[in-house]
């Protein structure tokens, strides 16, 4: 078992995958990027991975079953808006202050990739 997915994709040519606790969502760090830009520096490592810089993901948090049928029967809902902002290091996540979950402002360790 290892902490990060390895995936490539046309959006990613060169990307890892991980389980993020905090917002709850998996989030993918590009290495090389599609558009030519330089990506984010990783060690290498995929037990104890370290990207630079820091990851900053912006999104509408996950629909719950019930909200789904919700919005397929017409119902406009207003889904809340997340930030998870992060440095992984060493394989430990350290959530900045500017998360908008429990996590932020703690340091914990990667989750296995199952």
């Amino acid at each position: 078992m290892s902490k990060l997915e390895r995936v490539h994709e046309d959006w990613a040519p060169e990307g890892y995958l991980f389980e993020c606790p905090g917002c709850g969502h998996d989030h993918v760090v590009e290495v090389v990027r599609s558009n030519g830009h330089p990506g984010w520096t990783f060690n290498g490592d995929l037990d104890k991975p370290t990207f630079e810089p820091s990851l900053l993901v912006r999104g509408t948090r996950k629909i719950t079953d019930e909200e789904h049928k919700r919005i397929m029967a017409g119902e406009k809902l207003d889904i809340p808006k997340f930030i998870c902002h992060s440095f992984i290091t060493d394989g430990n996540i350290k959530f900045l202050d500017d998360c908008t979950h429990s996590l932020k402002g703690q340091t914990v360790p990667l989750k296995e990739i199952e």
